[in-house]
């Protein structure tokens, strides 16, 4: 009976220390898993706080992005952590730029941020709009904004046999404006 029972105690160590060693290499893993979730987490943190567009990583989830012009302008696709959409975000560095090349990089990044989009996007119709249809289509949207109309409404209707992109630029800029949120500067030469 000592000789089985000697037997069954050298089982018994042989045992334990197997699964003491399983522990340890399930411990590794975690530690691995987790250190990796965190290095994913630092990594969407850097890359949202990648140059202006500081994107809190406890709401966002970034998909990616990408800049233009050598950083003159900046996208950053994300996704609501909480569950919601997706978003893109655009910064673009056009202070004292011509207004003309201002709506352009603008055109430049959004192009960019749309080919690499997570989500399906739609276009304008009809080629870039030149500088006298956009002065024009920012002029209309200012009209319609200032008598209490839509400014989108009013550019599509002026626009609707010889549509251009850049539309919904120079509606957006014209609503700006008008409520304050950006200074008239930041329209075309000659809108008034």
């Amino acid at each position: 009976m000592t000789e089985l029972s000697t037997e069954l105690d050298a089982i018994g160590i042989e045992l334990r220390r197997a699964y003491a060693g399983r522990l340890r290499r399930r411990r590794l893993v975690r530690m691995t898993a987790s250190t990796g979730a965190l290095l994913a987490l630092l990594a969407a943190t850097a890359a949202a706080a990648a140059g202006d567009l500081q994107l809190d990583p406890a709401k966002w989830t970034i998909l990616g992005g990408g800049s233009v012009d050598n950083g003159q302008a900046e996208y950053v696709h994300a996704k609501r952590v909480d569950g919601g959409g997706t978003s893109t975000f655009m910064v673009e560095h056009d202070a004292g730029m011509d207004r003309y090349q201002a709506f352009l990089l603008h055109e430049k990044v959004k192009a960019a941020a749309d080919g690499t989009s997570p989500v399906p996007v739609t276009t304008e119709l009809g080629a870039l709009c030149t500088r006298e249809q956009l002065t024009r289509a920012e002029q209309t949207a200012l009209d319609a904004v200032r008598a209490g109309g839509s400014a989108q409404d009013a550019v599509q209707r002026a626009f609707a046999g010889d549509p251009c992109r850049g539309l919904a630029y120079a509606a957006e800029r014209a609503e700006w404006v008008n409520a304050g949120k950006e200074p008239a500067g930041n329209l075309m030469p000659g809108v008034k």
